[in-house]
């Protein structure tokens, strides 16, 4: 957890934290955030920071208690028990957001789709480092800057990509989730914690490879942040491997062809 007084740098922005909020700066896309936080808090999902306001050029948000969950992954999330946190999390958020309907002309950071019907707002960025643990118990999801309209199996499929993990693994840094017979059976705990088959996510992901990697190659070379970064470090390259280990190997991940 970030020490009260200390910031952070993010691939996106600069956090610091004072007592038990967080502050970071506004942007043009900082009004919609808080539109969908405030909507949360309203129906009662309690696992999201809460937003406090904006006070001068920073916004105020609630701090999450715990731990993000980086790599080497903590022993819960190795296990299945972290996955199952993860699916009811998910499951939870799109009931709660399901009746969330944004303003016509609401400015995203990610500005694919306008909302229509059968969207919901996606958090957009669902990896392990940006969920909140305080020991086993999930506590929420900070980062909400890429929330923009999309389709909830879009939200499960990003996060079977980063949790399971949907992609090549390593003995060395992903010890304890390697091997196909680990990686299916994860896919299948998610899943079933979520309420979702293991074919559609796997369908979900191969679009949301593609269209990840397109972004960043197109706004990357237009020199937009955050997507010039990870164009430079290789993000784009990387999916499209990425994308052609899944194709390889999709029938071995839920036993179907």
């Amino acid at each position: 957890m970030i020490e009260d007084g200390a910031s952070d740098q993010g691939s996106v922005t600069t956090v610091r934290r004072v007592g038990d909020t967080i502050r970071r700066p506004v942007r043009e896309w900082t009004p919609a955030v808080h539109s969908l936080l405030q909507h949360l808090e309203a129906v009662g999902f309690r696992k999201a920071p809460r937003a406090l306001g904006v006070e001068g050029q920073e916004e105020v948000l609630s701090l999450l208690h715990g731990e993000p969950a980086f790599k080497p992954w903590p022993p819960f999330l190795r296990s299945t028990h972290g996955l199952v946190e993860l699916g009811h999390w998910l499951r939870d958020y799109h009931h709660a957001v399901r009746d969330f309907r944004p303003s016509p002309g609401t400015r995203w950071q990610l500005r694919e789709e306008e909302w229509k019907p059968g969207m919901v707002i996606r958090h957009g960025d669902l990896g392990p480092w940006n969920s909140i643990w305080d020991g086993d118990r999930l506590t929420g999801f900070i980062d909400w800057d890429f929330a923009a309209p999309g389709y909830a199996i879009d939200d499960l499929a990003q996060l079977a990509w980063y949790a399971v993990p949907l992609r090549p693994t390593n003995p060395e840094r992903d010890a304890g989730v390697t091997g196909m017979t680990v990686l299916r059976t994860r896919l299948a705990v998610l899943c079933s914690a979520y309420g979702a088959q293991p074919p559609a996510v796997l369908d979900a992901l191969e679009g949301l490879q593609e269209r990840e990697a397109e972004r960043i190659q197109h706004l990357g070379a237009r020199g937009i942040e955050p997507w010039a970064c990870f164009l430079a470090r290789g993000d784009a390259t990387e999916m499209r491997d990425e994308a052609h280990w899944l194709q390889e190997n999709r029938g071995l991940l839920f036993g179907g062809a």
